[in-house]
């Protein structure tokens, strides 16, 4: 792409969908933009998304969709007991409905404003092509704009001269250069593939008893360098956690086994106990939070002939995605049993009785057996006396044959780290704007309390990635005077 400039008006650290849309509003603005992005192709797990989260978008009021900015505040805010800093969730909010004209201006499609989850608000705004065509239009627009994007091309440190950020160290051609600018955004995306920090803010063991997934070489290197730069710390241990499986190279992404394992059946822990109503499957954030309660942060799902027969002819409860909806028939989840089993796969089983399968599970056969009776009692009297699961997923596990699929705890990215305000700014452990900083995405806190609000809001984690993305390049574009 040519010589490094020696300087700019904006830098943007990180090439997903925050950092992309941060660089192409500056751009949009009249100022010239250098984003860098260490790895060698855009996007991250900005490439893997289905749908973003909007309030009062024109989708919406096309569809009688009257679910308001305050209502989605409020419900964002209740739940996160109002650990979330509100001015963040705010400015976000009121973004959203704009921030899909903005992105339907660039060339992107919409295929439907709706939900992905029981009982929930109508902001689910489905991307044609995914992430992957949200990156690609991005990135084709910011060219169109000038905007010189640099690939292979990771940031070491910013540049400090006095309180202000000045500009970064970048390595190009493996040789280290400063570059000036006027004002830096980080959206580098977290620090999902970073092991030590991993084990130090939340104490999983990657790899281990936490799946990343999606994510690649997330090392935590836009965080880190705002911490040097002075900034304060926000959600820096919050993960967005779903419960899946089986996991291997052998198991495609969206299998049917996969698709079976995660339906309202019946799950129970390594010990062989049912953990919780399993109608929670509905709503990741939950699925998340029980299944790390496990110390292996794995759990089982446990069907039988007639759960399969149900998934094959009336279709699955929970929908994967938006492909494969409520209803879906498992028409080849059979041959994919089959498969496994023949493989001698580590994490599905079969046996022609629940103390058998306990042995293959490794579980004490008496505890298993006497979970599968209680919930089977529950079944015939219609009521889960345990954990008041609704009677419409009760059903028995009585054989003639028994399957338990390992599910695991996975996870999408990191979801906090710098500390910011509603203009994206960085701020100090003072609250302090630190000049010239701006974060985005991932890398960025104050949206969420202890968990991902799912289930007032879905698809809300790539909407703070293009909302906060679109706020940093705002006010960047203020501070540079554009």
């Amino acid at each position: 792409m040519g010589n490094l400039p020696a300087e700019t008006d904006v830098i943007v650290v990180g090439s997903g969908a925050s950092g992309l849309a941060a660089a192409l509003t500056a751009a949009e603005g009249g100022a010239k933009v250098i984003v860098f992005e260490k790895e060698r192709s855009p996007g991250g797990t900005s490439n893997f998304f289905e749908g973003t989260f909007a309030v009062e978008s024109d989708m919406q009021r096309q569809r009688y969709i009257t679910y308001t900015r305050d209502e989605a505040f409020k419900n964002i805010m209740e739940f996160s007991h109002w650990i979330a800093n509100p001015r963040v969730v705010r400015a976000v909010v009121n973004e959203s409905g704009p921030t899909i004209s903005w992105l339907q201006q660039q060339g992107i499609e919409f295929s439907d404003a709706t939900i992905n989850m029981p009982d929930s608000p109508r902001t689910y705004h489905i991307i044609k092509g995914k992430g992957e065509a949200v990156i690609k239009a991005l990135v084709t627009k910011a060219k169109e704009k000038s905007v010189d994007i640099r690939l292979a091309a990771p940031v070491k440190r910013l540049i400090k001269e006095g309180d202000r950020v000045v500009g970064v160290v970048v390595e190009d051609n493996g040789e280290d250069k400063q570059v000036k600018a006027k004002a830096v955004v980080i959206a580098s995306g977290g620090y999902a593939n970073n092991k030590e920090w991993i084990k130090k803010y939340t104490g999983f063991d990657l790899d281990v008893n936490l799946i990343p997934v999606g994510s690649v070489d997330k090392m935590g290197d836009g965080i880190r360098m705002a911490w040097e730069a002075g900034a304060g710390e926000e959600n820096k241990s919050l993960l967005e956690l779903f419960r899946t499986g089986p996991m291997g190279p052998e198991f495609a992404m969206g299998s049917q086994l996969e698709i079976a394992t995660i339906q309202p059946g019946l799950w129970v822990n390594p010990r062989g106990e049912r953990f919780c109503d399993e109608s929670v499957a509905f709503y990741d954030s939950f699925v998340g939070n029980v299944n790390v309660r496990t110390k292996e942060a794995f759990s089982y799902t446990i069907f039988d002939e007639a759960a399969i027969q149900r998934m094959m002819e009336k279709g699955v409860d929970k929908n994967a995605n938006v492909s494969t909806l409520p209803g879906t028939k498992l028409t080849d989840i059979r041959r994919e049993l089959k498969a496994s089993l023949d493989r001698g796969s580590s994490e599905v089983f079969a046996a022609d009785s629940v103390a058998e399968l306990a042995g293959k599970m490794k579980v004490d056969p008496a505890v298993l057996q006497a979970t599968v009776a209680e919930y089977n009692a529950f079944c015939e009297k219609k009521h889960d006396d345990l954990f008041a699961k609704d009677v419409k997923y009760l059903n028995p596990i009585v054989g003639p044959k028994y399957y338990a699929v390992r599910a695991r705890t996975v996870f999408l990215g990191t979801m906090g780290g710098i500390k910011i305000n509603e203009r994206a700014e960085v701020v100090d452990k003072k609250d302090v704007v630190i000049p010239g900083l701006y974060a985005a995405g991932f890398d960025a806190g104050g949206m969420y309390g202890d968990s991902y609000p799912i289930k007032c809001s879905s698809g809300l984690a790539s909407a703070f990635a293009t909302n906060s993305g679109r706020i940093a390049g705002k006010n960047a574009l203020k501070y540079v005077g554009k």
